[in-house]
């Protein structure tokens, strides 16, 4: 199936979580001067209008990024953060988006790698004509899970593996642990992070304890949803769970959660948390 098109979720509130953490890992990964490689498993189109039919069809932009726009952060991460997005943006107006391609390509240095991977055509093809100039980027029409295989390890040993399925198919959810399991044996120091939707408890606890089981090493997550957890409005929130995370990621996280939770909320309250999975 290839129906699914991120285009109609841009700035969402799964994306303020899942780029305020990728970018978090890259400006990390950049204090060192050796060069790292990116890998995006399930890039999109890159580049998002938020004045789009897809867009303005479901504004989940308008309970996202814009909420954070409308305001002044206090938290240095947050502030930071909506500095970066402004810098896709003019005359301090939101009108794009940035996928997580286009994050990765504005923060990662020159001496850098990224390989990006869509299999949607029409994302493929707007993807290749956003970074076809960039000579860091190499742009793949596939199915980003067998490029873990293929890929890696980088010859530059250290990088970030994002991967953000749309789990549109439901035997994304196996793939997606095998495809991990074979990263780690050939890249273990690597940071991997992997999305997920939180649709009903249950279901996402259980699949938790199956990557557990898988023996993944150095597992933390991080999960907020702004809806409550019934609410029965389909995905309530949305979560990470970091292989190697930085060694200050959840504390930092722990910080700032309690803001963004605050801005991104909808009802009187919404829930969050930061943990070591043992």
């Amino acid at each position: 199936m290839l129906s699914y098109r991120h285009s109609f979720h841009a700035g969402n509130f799964a994306d303020v979580l899942k780029h305020l953490t990728q970018a978090y890992i890259l400006n990390y990964l950049n204090r060192k001067d050796k060069p790292y490689f990116y890998l995006d498993t399930h890039a999109g189109a890159g580049l998002y209008s938020l004045n789009t039919p897809e867009a303005n069809k479901t504004e989940e932009f308008r309970q996202g990024i814009a909420r954070l726009f409308e305001v002044e952060p206090k938290h240095p991460l947050l502030q930071a953060f909506k500095t970066l997005i402004s810098s896709f943006n003019t005359a301090e107006r939101l009108d794009f988006y940035p996928g997580s391609p286009a994050i990765a390509a504005k923060l990662m240095r020159p001496t850098d790698r990224l390989a990006l991977h869509e299999l949607h055509p029409s994302d493929f093809q707007l993807l290749s004509n956003t970074f076809q100039k960039d000579k860091r980027i190499k742009i793949s029409q596939n199915n980003g899970f067998s490029a873990i295989k293929a890929q890696l390890p980088p010859p530059e040993r250290r990088g970030l593996v994002f991967i953000d399925p749309s789990y549109e198919v439901k035997t994304d959810y196996d793939t997606l642990i095998k495809a991990v399991v074979n990263g780690l044996e050939r890249f273990a120091n690597g940071t991997y992070v992997i999305w997920y939707p939180v649709l009903q408890a249950q279901i996402t606890n259980a699949w938790l304890t199956r990557l557990q089981k898988a023996g993944l090493p150095n597992l933390l997550r991080i999960e907020h949803s702004p809806l409550p957890l019934i609410s029965g409005y389909g995905m309530s929130g949305s979560g990470l769970l970091i292989i190697n995370p930085p060694y200050s990621l959840a504390a930092d996280f722990k910080n700032l959660l309690p803001e963004l939770n605050t801005l991104l909320k909808q009802g009187t309250k919404g829930s969050y948390l930061v943990e070591q999975l043992i």
